[in-house]
């Protein structure tokens, strides 16, 4: 027999089903009459044999049947219930003795006995978000004040109209995989504080080829769960209350791997275009770090209704919008750009050098004046020289500014030969310099859009921004609207692009935004316990907050360290492993991701692989991500930001790891893409990092191999 709480969501859905199938789908009136009388007013308006009063009442009808028709087109366009997934949560409220269901959902639907509410603008969803069951509430709904308790919350998830999972404080329940009627119980944990003790990494020295990927270490089957209730029924309240600020304006979200940022900045977008139409529209920038987060977001945004706003990465955006201002400079952009340049030219402190260039150089702002100043700029080892010793003392010395200038002349002669006509040379651009010309537009006037007008957003939102540099959020910051409504959301613990970022306070100092209320989002979800443990551990106190200790949701298998003689016995052990792992017995749908410091050890790890006939096997090179299973071969700086079920981040060995802070970012980044397990390997001496985070979590230190291994 079920338990009583699989028999009540049962009987709920069974209830919902039925009142769909006898109210069928809502249509909405013709709107044929309304633009019928439309045309007859638009036709006397034109005769132009009227008077004043005559005009004035015919603009006053058409302004009213207007009004009425975008009323029913904006009415046809709202969501509808979705019939093989009609909600995703369930409340049962108690209010003065009498107790009532409300269904949460992406639409609303209050007729034919239905009541399922759209989570984003009705206001009674707020209960389901800012209370736990059994708690008590009292909150002002629609001006009237409305007291009870929260008898029931749950969350299901039910596809092809079929309950497949229930997740409630009691426990979780679903579907057995095996035999359909049956029902599994499983216990649910609450957001718990890591403690650093238990069995977080678990060393196997040799070739380890007695574990089996998706299994803990006594043997048994992990089988990732891939019905996972909706996202939005799993926001928490901290998350919830980000969403609904109620005012647009600057909203700055750091957090741990896997803390929701990205999804708390993505509903964001969705809860404003309840209030303002303008939001779902190309006035709306999303700006992700990398092509396979842009290609992520792309997915996400039109789910939660939002189609028509501009999904790209900054790098595109700024080519395109360069290329279209400034149409004689060539398009290619060069790929062996100097570490060195690339590092002023992403520098804080270059900003501050561009505004003086800009302002002991009077004019008005065209594409030929921001040329000149950004050519003047970098070949100006003076001027450069003065703004870093003020603004960043030692960052660069003479000769490296020099170095710079030098090669920046070299390459602005060849640039005019170019536009002179001679277009056999290399004449090029570094990356970094759209950002750069475009800035130095901005600094004379907002940049213009395609019919003059100033370009301008209404709501951006910016993610993984500390890989961003100051100059470069300037550009974008500096085309918001009058409301200013900017979403940012970033861990500095996962800053692995040398953008200048330094700490969260300079940050806020550089792009003009000093004073910004940090929110902080505490509670990692995607990863296990023992993942963060070990992720946070090699990190060393690097870029921690002292104010956000580490809360995970779940426990799962130890991390495992593998040590082997080199990558060929890596990946003797790894192809068995992958292959029975996505066989149709173990766990065809996992998405696994091999994850290493350098495309040359990507590529050898995925030669090594295809001779072992891995299936599914996809070498991604340039942010070609499948987000579909199978084993994904890949560098980490390429993964940033998405997840995966089992990660495997090999090479990490002494040569690629130091102790560098940039080299605990890195491996920081690789461990927290894996939400179920975690494997780390080495081919070769250790990373020092791996000894340190034994210690840390208080584990014997890693066997080193021995000698001629």
């Amino acid at each position: 027999m079920p338990d009583r709480i699989v028999v009540e969501e049962l009987r709920l859905l069974e209830e919902v089903n039925a009142a769909l199938a006898r109210a069928g789908e809502l249509t909405a009136p013709s709107e044929e009459n309304l633009v019928a009388e439309l045309e007859v007013i638009r036709a006397q308006l034109v005769q132009g044999e009227l008077d004043f009063f005559e005009r004035s009442s015919l603009n006053t009808r058409w302004n009213a049947q207007t009004a009425l028709l975008e009323q029913l087109r904006r009415s046809r366009a709202a969501p509808q219930i979705d019939a093989a997934s009609p909600y995703f949560a369930r409340l049962r409220l108690r209010e003065a003795g009498r107790v009532r269901d409300l269904c949460i959902g992406r639409a609303t639907r209050l007729d034919n006995g239905l009541r399922i509410v759209d989570w984003r603008h009705a206001p009674i969803a707020q209960l389901f978000y800012r209370y736990r069951q059994g708690e008590e509430y009292e909150e002002d709904i629609n001006g009237r004040v409305q007291q009870g308790s929260v008898v029931a919350r749950r969350t299901v998830t039910i596809k092809a109209r079929r309950l497949e999972r229930i997740e409630a404080p009691e426990g979780v329940f679903q579907r057995d995989v095996s035999e359909p009627e049956r029902w599994r119980q499983s216990a649910r944990r609450a957001p718990r504080l890591g403690t650093g003790q238990g069995a977080a990494l678990r060393v196997h020295s040799g070739d380890g080829d007695a574990r089996r990927l998706g299994t803990d270490p006594s043997g048994r089957a992990l089988h990732a769960d891939k019905r996972l209730p909706d996202i939005a029924g799993l926001l928490d309240p901290e998350q919830f209350e980000l969403i609904a600020r109620p005012r647009p304006g600057y909203l700055l979200i750091r957090g741990v791997a896997g803390s929701g940022k990205t999804t708390v900045a993505l509903h964001r977008i969705a809860f404003l275009a309840y209030h303002d139409a303008a939001i779902n529209s190309e006035q709306t920038l999303f700006v992700a770090l990398s092509q396979g987060l842009r290609n992520y977001v792309s997915q996400v945004l039109p789910a939660l209704g939002i189609a028509k706003a501009r999904v790209c990465t900054f790098k595109e955006w700024a080519s395109e919008q360069r290329q279209r201002l400034f149409p004689s400079l060539p398009k290619h952009v060069r790929d062996d750009t100097s570490a060195l340049a690339q590092r002023l030219k992403l520098h804080p402190a270059l900003q501050k050098a561009l505004e003086r260039q800009v302002a002991r150089n009077p004019g008005a702002a065209t594409a030929a004046q921001a040329m000149d100043d950004w050519i003047t700029l970098l070949g100006d080892v003076a001027l450069l020289e003065e703004v870093f010793e003020s603004e960043a003392p030692g960052a660069f010395s003479r000769a490296q500014l020099e170095e710079i200038t030098t090669r920046s002349r070299l390459q602005f002669v060849a640039l005019q030969a170019w536009l002179d006509g001679e277009r056999d040379n290399d004449a090029a651009l570094d990356p970094e310099d759209d950002a750069l010309l475009l800035r130095a537009w901005q600094l004379r006037a907002p940049l213009p859009d395609a019919s003059g007008a100033s370009l301008r957003y209404r709501h951006i939102a910016i993610d993984e921004v500390q890989d961003f540099s100051p100059l470069e959020l300037g550009v974008l910051m500096a085309c918001l609207d009058e409301q200013r409504s900017l979403t940012l959301a970033g861990d500095a613990r996962q800053q692995v692009l040398g953008s200048g970022f330094g700490d969260w306070s300079r940050f806020l100092q550089n792009i003009g935004a000093a004073g910004t209320e940090i929110e902080t989002l505490q509670v990692s979800y995607r990863s296990s316990e023992e993942i963060m443990r070990f992720a946070t551990a090699v990190l060393g106190g690097v870029d921690l907050e002292p104010e956000a200790p580490l809360q995970t949701t779940r426990s799962g298998p130890a991390v495992e360290f593998f040590e082997y003689s080199d990558h060929g016995a890596c990946i003797a052990a790894l192809g068995p492993v992958l292959t029975e792992l996505l066989s149709h017995r173990a766990e065809p749908q996992a998405q696994v991701a091999i994850l290493t410091p350098s495309p040359e050890l990507s590529e050898i790890y995925y030669m090594g692989l295809l001779r072992c006939d891995v299936p599914r096997l996809h070498r991604v090179q340039q942010q070609d991500f499948r987000f579909a299973p199978g084993v994904e071969v890949t560098e980490i700086v390429q993964a940033k930001g998405l997840e995966f079920d089992y990660v495997v981040l090999v090479g990490v060995d002494a040569a690629h790891f130091d102790t560098t802070p940039e080299s605990r970012r890195l491996l920081h980044v690789g461990a927290t893409r894996a939400v179920h397990q975690l494997w780390v390997s080495s081919s070769g001496e250790a990373s020092p990092l791996l000894v340190d985070a034994a210690q840390q979590l208080r584990k014997p230190a890693l066997r080193q191999p021995e000698p001629g291994a």
